[in-house]
């Protein structure tokens, strides 16, 4: 298919580094397409970033068939363009699709679509270490229907945002709440597909752990209450002794494409990993004893977010000295020095853009 390109009338600035934020400030351009029955998917176009026309009834709004994915471009000393994993990012959007039954996409196809709007829009890729430009492709449900089935047409398309640190704390320790009333996900469900329903259900508990001033909220899983899962948008590890321990992936937590580098990373080092269940009981006996020395999150967004500080209940307790670990920072520094070309890419993780 031959995507045709509408640029913008007038193009705008992008705000200074320094003023960025996460997720408000948006390009000139995005990419979209459309899928029906009879054209498969169709019509696809970069054109300017603006509302779109959704009849009330569309499906999307009622019975939620939603995905998305995110992932960055990067601009190095040299001035490249560099994406982190982007194949990835298109195949697990595969395995979302199929399990919300929304029809799969060519990866090829968006993959050279993507690039083609990031080349139009590189004014927007700032270039100060940790900013970067934020790729959101999603794809909604459109069908005029109003009854529960599968819709017939969807819509894709991919936004470009300008972001800065996602956490104002920087790579400061947060503090987390675990939750023990509500749940994110349930082996079986939708929890290991990056679908919109998954953050919606996250969000009464988030906004009871950022009154009580916590930034994430650490999940247990849906049937026995007492094993951890993810922690906000993120996976999770913990340094127990010399063991490095993330849950198990078991249907119910996503897949992260920054949890699979940590992992690679950790193996390569030579590190002892685990990928296994642990439990909220097992984490609080570990610091009790002093083998509980680093706890941090990974993601996309925030890349590695230490972890300062865990409460259950009316259980609280502290970790490291208020600065972040050892072992965080390593996995840190590696990651966004291959991301922004600070560092060769010897696991042939990036995807840079002619």
């Amino acid at each position: 298919m031959e995507i045709k390109v509408t640029p913008v009338q007038t193009n705008r600035t992008r705000p200074k580094d320094s003023d960025l934020g996460f997720g408000q400030v948006f390009t000139d351009h995005m990419f979209v397409m459309e899928y029906s029955e009879d054209n498969g998917w169709h019509d696809p176009r970069i054109e300017p970033y603006a509302d779109f026309s959704v009849p009330p009834s569309a499906m999307v709004f009622h019975y939620g068939q939603a995905i998305f994915e995110g992932l960055k471009a990067y601009k190095t000393p040299d001035k490249k363009i560099c994406l982190f994993r982007p194949r990835d990012n298109f195949e697990r959007m595969n395995r979302s699709a199929k399990g919300m039954c929304i029809p799969e996409i060519d990866v090829d196809f968006v993959m050279d679509a993507m690039k083609q709007l990031i080349k139009l829009e590189e004014k927007w890729i700032p270039e100060t270490l940790g900013t970067s430009l934020y790729i959101r492709p999603t794809i909604i449900a459109t069908d005029p229907f109003i009854g529960v089935r599968a819709s017939y047409t969807y819509k894709f398309f991919i936004i470009l945002s300008s972001v800065g640190a996602y956490y104002a704390e920087g790579l400061n320790p947060v503090k987390i709440w675990v939750e023990k009333n509500h749940v994110r996900a349930i082996r079986g469900g939708v929890g290991e597909f990056k679908t919109a329903a998954n953050y919606a259900a996250s969000l009464f508990a988030s906004e009871e752990a950022k009154k009580n001033g916590y930034a994430q909220v650490l999940w247990l899983d849906a049937i026995e209450r007492k094993y951890i899962e993810e922690v906000g948008a993120m996976n999770i590890f913990l340094l127990i002794g010399d063991e490095l321990v993330t849950p198990n992936l078991n249907g119910s937590i996503l897949p992260g494409i920054t949890r699979y580098s940590v992992i690679s990373l950790a193996k390569k080092w030579g590190m002892t990993l685990s990928e296994r269940k642990i439990s909220i009981d097992e984490v609080f006996k570990a610091h009790a004893d002093g083998n509980l020395t680093e706890v941090f999150g990974s993601g996309t967004a925030a890349v590695i977010s230490p972890v300062g500080e865990i409460r259950y209940g009316d259980k609280v307790f502290s970790i490291g000295d208020g600065k972040p670990g050892e072992t965080a920072m390593k996995f840190y520094h590696a990651l966004t020095d291959i991301q922004y070309g600070k560092a060769d890419d010897t696991e042939n993780w990036i995807d840079v853009i002619d």
